[in-house]
């Protein structure tokens, strides 16, 4: 079998190591790929955003099966494309990606549908929005979001009504998200722990995959702007078995019914960003792929193979109930570029990712890398993120922070509390100190 990728992140990296490693998988190619999935796959510099581009090369390298990762090509229609060219992909349609491209369709159907989520209510102008958030209707803090893809950048939280003002004002008059912030979704704050919740869908029924936490800040302790993810870890004690069958229960199936109901079949990821309430689990946000970092340290939890679960799930025919879990815990550090996120550096020579791989248990997958004049450069926000497995999280933790110290590039931020909340002890006393 030949696969192909789509994308060019730490995600697809993870996946591409995955399905490489299959049985009857001949050869893997990413489109665009990066230099850390081209050690494993070959690389194609296709623009993953021009489906036609993407179909093409589909042809020309006699894939068998595709699989998205990133959003962008869901939203623009590549697998209708695909669909349409008699191509086996995995992924929802234009139409049921919208579950991620607009918040205001995702939070009317979990409207329609029932699905606990937080109060809402939708603006189409900045005057609008202001009426809102002066009124005072949700408290304070207030939660703003962009209705369109941004990036993982277009959520708001406002702790004062000044500062409900400026963000309306840069996201719905200066354009700071284009076409993203067109519209703003305004909620109520949720409290609770977070988790990323991740289902395999085929149209009809859902498989439950495994839950992860996120750390979205720049900072520690979840300080500073949102980012794509500055870490993850997996599975998260947040989620046992009681409450995954209770979010499977009253979310992801809902959904899945829900969008067949609605004319939509939705086949593909389905992550679910939760906060677990007082209430029970509430829904934050879909996206409709895997994220990015969970991606990373969720795939090594699936103990059996990947593929042919998706090959089943693409075609609208999953039968199995349930899929096999490694006992394993992982974490997993991203390392990012001097300004990141509201700027990158780009061309800082990185050094340390053989030392970090030859220890036990740890990946480094590449996402903003270059290869130039003959040596790996930062190309990005995000640069790498560095995973680690171990028995307990203390031990996941004290891996990859030991790995991550071997990896250097000019400029190169970190939090150093990735994995804290799944701790049973404190961190070792390296790990306290600021980021460099």
């Amino acid at each position: 079998m030949r696969v192909l990728v789509i994308g060019s992140g730490a995600r697809e990296h993870a996946m591409a190591r995955v399905f490489a490693h299959e049985s009857g998988v001949d050869a893997v190619v990413a489109a665009p790929g990066n230099p850390g999935i081209s050690a494993l796959a070959r690389s194609v510099p296709v623009d993953a955003t021009r489906p036609a581009d993407v179909e093409a090369l589909a042809a020309r390298e006699r894939i068998d099966f595709t699989v998205v990762g990133p959003e962008v090509p869901l939203s623009l229609g590549i697998v209708d494309r695909f669909v349409a060219a008699g191509r086996a992909i995995f992924g929802p349609t234009q139409a049921a990606a919208e579950l991620e491209s607009s918040k205001a369709f995702a939070k009317a159907f979990m409207q329609r549908h029932r699905i606990p989520t937080a109060r809402f209510i939708t603006c189409e102008s900045a005057d609008a929005a202001l009426r809102v958030v002066r009124s005072g209707e949700f408290g304070w803090p207030v939660v703003l979001k962009a209705d369109g893809l941004a990036a993982g950048k277009g959520v708001v939280i406002a702790d004062t009504l000044p500062d409900a003002q400026r963000a309306i004002a840069a996201i719905m008059s200066d354009g700071t998200l284009g076409a993203a912030g067109s519209r703003l979704v305004i909620e109520e704050r949720l409290t609770g722990p977070e988790a990323s919740f991740f289902a395999v869908c085929d149209g009809s029924r859902a498989l439950p995959m495994a839950a992860a936490q996120d750390h979205k800040r720049i900072f520690d302790d979840d300080r500073g702007p949102n980012t794509g993810g500055m870490g993850a870890f997996a599975p998260t004690p947040a989620v046992d078995a009681a409450m995954e069958a209770r979010v499977m229960r009253e979310i992801v199936n809902p959904v899945v019914a829900g969008m067949a109901a609605e004319g939509t079949p939705f086949r593909g990821f389905l992550f679910v960003g939760l906060m677990l309430t007082a209430d029970g689990p509430k829904v934050i946000e879909f996206n409709v792929r895997m994220g990015d970092p969970e991606t990373q340290v969720v795939l090594p939890l699936v103990d059996e193979p990947l593929l042919p679960v998706l090959q089943a799930a693409a075609a609208g025919s999953l039968t199995q109930t349930s899929l096999c879990r490694a006992n394993g815990k992982y974490v997993g550090v991203v390392m990012a570029s001097r300004g990141y996120p509201a700027s990158s550096s780009s061309g800082q020579v990185i050094a340390g990712i053989d030392q970090a791989e030859r220890m036990d248990g740890v990946h480094v997958y590449h996402a903003g890398t270059a290869i130039k004049d003959g040596h790996l450069v930062t190309a990005g926000g995000r640069v790498l993120t560095v995973v680690a497995r171990g028995t307990s999280f203390d031990e996941a933790v004290a891996r990859a922070y030991a790995a991550t110290l071997q990896i250097h590039f000019d400029g190169m931020q970190f939090r150093r509390d990735i994995g804290r909340g799944a701790l049973t002890s404190s961190y070792p006393h390296i790990l306290k100190s600021s980021n460099p």
